[in-house]
């Protein structure tokens, strides 16, 4: 997985076109190879490799000699990716700006800032030929009401406010902060769920 953080890339990658060749080229392919499955000319294809070539998007995995001509093997430099909100930096949700641990909107400006900041840390991992140490949990609950709805959250936040006490300490010589971030929101609808109906 790659983080597109160049407004730029953000950009090329968002067209349907380059959108459609980046998802191609999992495997890698060659414009003309590419031309024949996506009902484009060879030199459109090539042009749109271009594009997302100078924005490190793909990559050339051989040259090779075909007739008279240079055939180009390309492939995408990840198999999937995600823009964070830094390619839209003066835009971008602050969840400084109106705390309310009871808004959706303050939590997905809350997951937007986790989506920058985890991107810029696999980045930095990445440059640097490291592991990243994260961790998350994801699950489902159903309740049978809002008044258990309400209950949850108390019990959660106390349960959560609990351990960082247990753990947290500020006099760790060494110590690294870590961001804690704890989302409870409707679940939207499985396309199996969907299909059931």
């Amino acid at each position: 997985m790659a983080v597109i953080e160049d407004p730029a890339a953000a950009e090329a990658s968002l067209d349907p076109m380059r959108a459609r060749l980046l998802a191609e080229l999992t495997e890698p392919s060659s414009a003309t190879m590419l031309a024949a499955k996506v009902g484009l000319p060879r030199q459109k294809v090539n042009y749109h490799l271009k594009t997302l070539e100078r924005h490190g998007l793909v990559e050339l995995v051989e040259e090779r000699r075909k007739g008279n001509v240079n055939e180009r093997v390309m492939r995408a430099t990840a198999a999937s990716f995600v823009i964070s909100p830094a390619a839209l930096a003066s835009v971008a949700p602050d969840p400084s700006r109106a705390p309310d641990r009871l808004s959706a909107r303050w939590l997905l400006a809350l997951a937007a800032q986790l989506v920058r900041d985890v991107g810029t840390l696999i980045v930095g991992a990445s440059q640097a030929r490291k592991k990243l140490a994260t961790f998350a949990i994801d699950g489902r609950v159903r309740f049978a009401s809002a008044a258990d709805r309400a209950a949850f959250a108390e019990e959660l936040s106390a349960a959560v406010a609990a351990l960082v006490s247990k753990y947290h300490d500020d006099s760790a010589e060494g110590g690294r902060e870590h961001r804690l971030v704890v989302a409870v929101h409707p679940a939207v609808p499985r396309t199996a769920d969907i299909e059931e109906r």
